[in-house]
């Protein structure tokens, strides 16, 4: 139906030249919950109720020759990337959880997860929404389209799904990075709002942090003590939501954040790869329904043969390999809030995207260095990334020796020392 027409700084390092949102942890927590999960009948039972749209015609990049060459199951060695979009919305359930009255669809943090090829590493790139960019052409369903200008990345989820769908939205966003960084989606994007993501965390039974000073924030209704503690669903949403308040570090810019972001994305995935799920049915099915029920995902993402494909090939994976990092920038020198991606270093960190090579792997990378491997200290140090064959034509097959780090609740909290 046709329209109505309508006028990096990374996790455990320094956050100055590389300096993400809530919303965007439930969809990685997802898909590193899938590789251990298995089973076709527990994610096929998950992800029947999950929202679903095709965007592969508008969203760019699709008319790519090697993208036939795509695994359905996405485990046939080909590398993936998937556009993590965070909604901030206002509208239905999430205004119960929201803390101001702005109506309508509006990007909150996204991210580039980058599933290399041979299933080795994967290497998460944020993007702030503040960053001054060329949007793309945002199309839509029924042919029409919205041309681009030049404005804050953010606006590309606005203006995409300024009909109210948000695979139109979603498509706007991917296309937008496409024509920034060469990186294509084939389609594939994860759009995250709030409904969910408390639901999720209480079904793990909290996310373990080492809180290393106390923290409040009045508006985001926040108030912990310093010390080795266990998140609730709610705190932990407020805990990443905080951008003015005590002890929260940073300007109250949505930068700011970042690090204490990646640390609770870290902390979830280290506690969720930890967790023997399979022994538990009841607590696999309530995680999973609660993730995937704030999730909008592409039809091929959400298929689940494809799911258990991808769950499969990653079953190995060790949380050592897990990176985070943010598109390099800085701040202009006229007064705007915006911010400006660093060159050449942003350019070189898509490129290994492209590449699928580790960002670790960057040649004169003093910014950049690999990321979370947990220390006593509870937060991250750089570890090696595996360096993964651009030129791979084979299905992944992980090794059956592997053994990767797997970490009980305890073990984490026992991690956390205070500074004196």
């Amino acid at each position: 139906m046709p329209h109505d027409q309508q006028g990096v700084a990374q996790h455990g390092a320094s956050a100055s030249r590389y300096g993400t949102a809530t919303w965007v942890v439930t969809a990685v927590a997802v898909v590193l919950a899938l590789a251990i999960v298995g089973p076709l009948s527990y994610t096929a039972l998950a992800l029947s109720s999950t929202d679903t749209a095709d965007v592969r015609d508008i969203a760019g990049g699709g008319d790519d020759p090697d993208a036939a060459d795509i695994p359905t199951d996405f485990a046939g060695g080909q590398a993936i990337n998937i556009a993590l979009i965070g909604i901030d919305s206002r509208e239905g359930d999430n205004s119960s959880v929201a803390s101001d009255d702005v109506s309508g669809m509006r990007g909150d943090t996204t991210m580039v997860m980058h599933i290399s090829a041979d299933r080795s590493f994967i290497d998460v790139v944020s993007i702030p929404r503040d960053s001054r960019v060329r949007i793309a052409d945002c199309e839509y369903y029924d042919g029409t389209s919205k041309p681009g200008w030049t404005g804050k990345f953010n606006e590309a989820l606005s203006s995409g799904g300024r009909y109210g769908d948000r695979g139109e939205g979603a498509a706007c966003v991917m296309k937008t990075i496409t024509e920034l960084t060469g990186v294509q989606f084939n389609g594939h994007f994860a759009l995250v709002d709030f409904v969910g993501f408390e639901d999720m965390v209480d079904a793990i039974g909290g996310i373990p942090m080492c809180i290393s000073q106390d923290m409040s924030s009045d508006k985001a209704n926040l108030d912990l003590e310093a010390g080795a503690q266990v998140l609730d669903g709610e705190t932990a949403l407020a805990f990443a939501r905080a951008r003015t308040g005590t002890g929260l570090g940073g300007d109250g810019t949505d930068l700011a954040r970042i690090e204490r972001q990646q640390e609770l994305l870290t902390n979830m995935a280290r506690k969720v790869l930890g967790m023997n799920l399979l022994t538990n049915a009841t607590d696999l099915n309530a995680f999973l329904r609660a993730a995937l029920d704030s999730l909008t995902l592409d039809t091929e993402l959400a298929n689940a043969r494809n799911a258990v494909g991808l769950a499969y090939s990653l079953r190995s994976f060790d949380t050592a390999n897990l990176n985070f990092y943010t598109v390099p920038w800085h701040y202009p020198e006229d007064g705007t809030s915006d911010v400006l991606w660093t060159e050449p270093d942003a350019s070189e960190m898509w490129q290994a995207l492209v590449d699928d090579v580790p960002i670790s792997s960057l040649a004169d990378e003093p910014a950049v260095t690999a990321s979370p491997s947990p220390t006593a200290s509870g937060s991250a140090s750089p570890s090696a990334s595996a360096t993964a064959s651009p030129e791979a034509s084979e299905p992944a097959e992980p090794d059956p020796s592997a053994s990767p780090v797997r970490e009980s609740e305890q073990d984490i909290l026992d991690s956390c020392v205070i500074p004196e």
